[in-house]
């Protein structure tokens, strides 16, 4: 069986300031998604697909694509408003993605197995990949089936603005029963971390509340479903028809209550960073130089 790796690349980056799925964040000028790629084919991935714009492609390729051909299988899916399911026509204004849940349907022609989803610009750490890797075998034949890596909140916060997050619930026979997608979580001025989404003065969370990170483990299984809810959300849901995004914690937190959708909580010693705005990129590029300095990764990838 292909262990699988999907690569969701193509989101603007509107935050950040520039296309930071390609900048050169490592010390020797890597891709910061080139560290997860290193680390799923360490831990046994060996198939990548790349989900990008149309209008990446030819770079794209050239800066990462063509390397990684080297030594797995490579395929590209392209996120774009033709893409989307039959039956929506899309606002003509609209510049934006319709977020993740179609991201991953983008794919739905070049994965016909168990696949992990990671997006490009983030850290997930070693130990995450190998969880993932083993659970996506167990996964094989099974239908209504998922898995995700957890970390926690307090370690997955900017200095630099809000960030949204999914914050989950676990069960206690260690599968997930709740996640709910929050936005504008960051800290006070006395050090809580609060969502600020509904409140001025901002709803505390839990430290060590876990988070999804979109590092997920899906079958097949979920094209078929993913484009029914896809539709149904284009066609029904509220929110501004120029900005609204369907992101797959909430498809997840759906399909566990309609369908009784079973999501392994992976427990890891991996640690997660990322960047959202462009003022992450210093700090993520030092804990990137500690990895290599330690060990971790060769003087260069």
């Amino acid at each position: 069986m292909k262990t699988t790796l999907l690569i969701m690349a193509a989101g603007l980056g509107s935050r950040y300031g520039g296309n930071k799925q390609i900048d050169h964040i490592g010390p020797n000028g890597e891709i910061l998604m080139e560290y997860s790629i290193y680390d799923a084919l360490a831990a046994g991935f060996d198939k990548i697909v790349f989900v990008i714009r149309k209008s990446m492609d030819q770079v794209f390729r050239e800066m990462i694509g063509d390397k990684i051909a080297a030594k797995a299988e490579v395929h590209y899916a392209y996120q774009e408003y033709d893409s989307l399911p039959s039956g929506f026509e899309p606002p003509r204004e609209r510049t934006k993605p319709y977020g993740t849940v179609h991201a991953v349907l983008c794919a739905k022609d070049e994965i016909q197995e168990p696949f992990a989803v990671i997006n490009a610009d983030d850290y997930y750490g070693k130990d995450a990949f190998v969880a993932m890797a083993d659970c996506l075998h167990r996964m094989a034949g099974k239908k209504e089936a998922a898995a995700m890596v957890a970390y926690y909140l307090k370690n997955t916060i900017s200095e630099n603005g809000t960030v949204t997050r999914g914050v989950c619930e676990r069960s206690a026979d260690g599968y997930l029963s709740r996640v709910v997608e929050t936005y504008k979580i960051k800290r006070d001025a006395d050090g809580v971390i609060k969502d600020f989404e509904n409140s001025p003065s901002g709803v505390p969370l839990d430290d060590d509340a876990l988070v999804s990170m979109n590092f997920f483990g899906f079958t097949p299984w979920y094209f078929e479903t993913a484009e029914k809810h896809l539709l149904d959300y284009l066609k029904n849901a509220p929110g501004d028809p120029l900005k609204k995004e369907y992101v797959l914690p909430t498809l997840v937190d759906q399909l566990m209550k309609e369908v009784g959708l079973k999501v392994e909580v992976l427990s890891t010693h991996a640690v997660w960073f990322g960047i959202t705005y462009h003022e992450d990129k210093a700090y993520v590029s030092g804990e990137l130089q500690k990895l290599h300095d330690a060990g971790a990764y060769p003087k260069k990838l």
